[in-house]
């Protein structure tokens, strides 16, 4: 009877399912989210996050979203409750064509724009479109995470370009590109944060745009423009967007909702040219059909009201406002060597502090003491960055701002000593 036993457990040892040969080779370039487990680490306590990229919730026009909502027909209910075209609907891709102008895009239509649940899926929608594994691409350094991951997933070669207060460090660029192609290889895109740049808030100047493209027309490079942030600029208009001096569809134009809306509503859009925005409609046929049906007709409804155009002056004085606090805050309690730049849009303040500090190691020391953010090397093509962190305003309170940058303040120079 015991041999039998023995016999058993080895019997279900060996049946024992090992999923690792089970997934495929691009599994295994999945990176978790530093953004993630930040909030992770908050969530059910009660904390101060400058973790998330959240937007206030006081930006929602949720009053004219209700009155939206009370107001549509029977009709309207039954077709934004039924599958739809995976282009989007056609009525929110002419407004887009129009609402586009604003950055400076204009000569564009319907069948230059296909609708996203988020930027976030036109971007992993692009990476599997136009890459192959081995790939070169360029990014900047930092750069948006979720962004990173996406590429990752086609295991490309990253190549970083640090940015400078103007933008992308053009020069480090054009010697970058010398490199590579003294070596026989090309760069597939440039993907770049243009506007209010997430994390580091910098905008690129209107000269660099200018070059950017012209470098991408003379080394025949796409150029993948990611503007999350293109109508939160705080200090000025910002500049129009690099898609706007476009000429031959190089530039693939990507911007969302989440910024000016509300993120709940998962719509984002594409700005291209129509033989890139076909592949793109293909390939989302097989992802999730199309965005919501729902969510897309109230956003069409608050672009014809014009209740976003209305409401985006209000978030850029909100958010101005607790970026200010923020600054103020951070310049009385941080070590007085720490380095940022005072973003002039967006919602985050990138801030580099003492090399010997590695903020993936402060973070649950910070979660401790009361306060979250996010650690800045997850933002690098290379990992690099340890000493760096995101810290987010717009969605705490001033109040909470002020209190939180004191307690962390505090709690870098503990660990500076």
């Amino acid at each position: 009877m015991k041999n039998y036993t023995h016999k058993k457990k080895n019997a279900k040892q060996s049946n024992k399912l090992e999923l690792d040969s089970f997934f495929s080779k691009g599994v295994e370039k999945m990176r978790a989210s530093d953004i993630r487990d930040a909030l992770k680490l908050v969530e059910g306590k009660r904390i101060i996050s400058f973790a998330g990229g959240l937007p206030d919730p006081e930006t929602f026009p949720r009053e004219e979203i209700r009155d939206i909502i009370n107001m549509l027909e029977y009709s309207d209910f039954s077709s934004s409750f039924q599958y739809g075209a995976t282009l989007g609907m056609i009525g929110l891709r002419k407004e887009l064509a129009n609402f586009v102008s604003k950055r400076g895009i204009i000569n564009v239509d319907e069948d230059n724009i296909l609708v996203s649940a988020g930027s976030q899926e036109a971007i992993y929608i692009l990476c599997f479109l136009l890459l192959n594994p081995g790939d070169d691409i360029i990014v900047e350094a930092p750069t948006y995470v979720a962004a990173l991951n996406a590429m990752r997933l086609k295991n490309p070669v990253l190549h970083g370009i640090p940015l400078k207060n103007n933008g992308m460090d053009i020069e480090e660029l054009e010697r970058e590109l010398k490199e590579i192609e003294a070596k026989g290889r090309k760069i597939k895109f440039i993907y770049t944060i243009p506007s209010s740049q997430n994390p580091s808030g910098i905008t690129m100047s209107m000269e660099n745009r200018k070059k950017l493209l012209k470098i991408a027309e003379e080394h025949n490079i796409l150029i993948i423009e990611d503007d999350a942030y293109g109508f939160l600029g705080f200090d000025g208009d910002t500049p129009d967007a690099i898609k706007s001096l476009d000429t031959n569809g190089r530039v693939i134009y990507t911007s969302t909702f989440s910024k000016i809306l509300a993120p709940g509503f998962r719509l984002g859009w594409v700005v291209a040219n129509p033989e890139i925005i076909l592949k793109m409609e293909l390939l989302k046929q097989s992802i999730d059909l199309h965005s919501s049906t729902f969510t897309q007709r109230i956003a069409l409804e608050t672009l014809r009201r014009g209740v976003i155009e209305r409401n985006i002056p209000k978030v850029r004085k909100l958010y101005k406002e607790k970026r200010d606090v923020m600054v103020k805050s951070i310049r009385r309690w941080f070590p007085k060597d720490v380095k940022y730049r005072v973003p002039n849009g967006g919602m985050f303040i990138f801030v580099w502090l003492d090399s010997r500090i590695d903020t993936r190691e402060l973070l649950p020391e910070a979660v401790k003491r009361g306060v979250a953010f996010v650690p800045g090397a997850g933002f690098y093509h290379d990992d690099s960055g340890k000493n760096t962190m995101r810290l987010n305003f717009s969605q705490p309170s001033i109040r909470e701002i002020e209190e939180g940058i004191k307690v962390l303040g505090t709690l870098i120079k503990d660990k500076a000593v």
